[in-house]
């Protein structure tokens, strides 16, 4: 499921311990990473051989940081906008996720500071891996997914499933979250999956790989409700669906609106407190 990363490096943040620590997961062992370091246009020739000079450095680095076989791993040093660059190279090598370090910025910030993270995810279609500067990278053995009747959420399920297998003592933590449109929080309880069909169905796919599970409801803003189950439950990865919320008639543009409006997606990535596996699924 996962057979081609593409990790995107700048030379900051926690992008490249991110993927030493997937490596350590049986079923990505195996898996096949391009480092990408882009370079942006210079206004003089000077300084764009100074960037190129110190883009290899950043590429090298990382490489030496990986410690991967070197079968394994390949590097691309390319000029261009990163935010164009990082979406043209995921389709060249047709990968199965893209791993890049975020700030953080909240919505508006991302659009006015250009955010290269907010807008490959905006414009890509494959599952996106963002790691915030401010977090801690722990080894992975407790995934969460933010479970309902959506294919995005199965196809999250999926993929926390094909992490999870080969890990000893793993766990994985299935979150059901009811909105509540005044706002009132209720507390988190723990269930069994008899009590609700959604975890029921999602605690019978994991049983077939042997993977334990924990389930968990709760109502509320379900931006907050996950981040904060998160957090409290010690999660070492959150897996989040997101519909395809690029416009059908103009796939290449950003879409404005969605990136300053209200979207779960945007609120788990700024404000959860372990690195969030966005997987995008078409649809409206």
């Amino acid at each position: 499921m996962i057979e081609k990363i593409l990790l995107a490096v700048s030379g900051l943040g926690h992008a490249e311990e991110m993927l030493k620590t997937l490596k350590e997961v049986p079923s990505i062992k195996d898996a096949k990473v391009t480092v990408l370091h882009v370079v942006p246009p210079q206004s003089t020739s000077a300084a764009m051989t100074d960037k190129w000079e110190e883009g290899g450095k950043i590429l090298a680095s990382a490489i030496q940081t990986l410690n991967l076989d070197p079968s394994q791993v390949s590097s691309i040093l390319r000029q261009g906008d990163p935010k164009d660059v990082v979406c043209q190279v995921a389709d060249e090598i047709d990968a199965d996720l893209i791993i890049m370090g975020s700030r953080g910025l909240k919505r508006l910030q991302s659009i006015l500071s250009n955010s290269v993270s907010q807008y490959v995810f905006q414009l890509s279609s494959r599952p996106m891996l963002l790691v915030k500067d401010d977090i801690y990278v722990k080894r992975i053995k407790r995934i969460m997914v933010a479970m309902d009747n959506s294919d995005a959420a199965k196809h999250c399920l999926n993929l926390a499933l094909f992490l999870l297998r080969g890990i000893q003592g793993s766990q994985l933590i299935l979150a059901n979250v009811t909105t509540d449109l005044r706002g009132k929080t209720s507390e988190v309880t723990e269930v069994t999956p008899d009590k609700n069909p959604i975890l029921a169905a999602a605690v019978a796919e994991a049983q077939k790989y042997g993977v334990s599970t924990r389930c968990y409801i709760s109502s509320g803003r379900p931006g907050e409700e996950i981040c904060r189950l998160a957090e409290d439950l010690s999660v070492d990865l959150l897996l989040l669906g997101s519909p395809d919320r690029r416009p059908s008639v103009a796939k290449s543009f950003v879409d404005i609106d969605r990136l300053i409006g209200a979207s779960l997606s945007d609120y788990v990535r700024v404000n959860a407190t372990c690195p969030v596996l966005l997987a995008r699924t078409s649809g409206a």
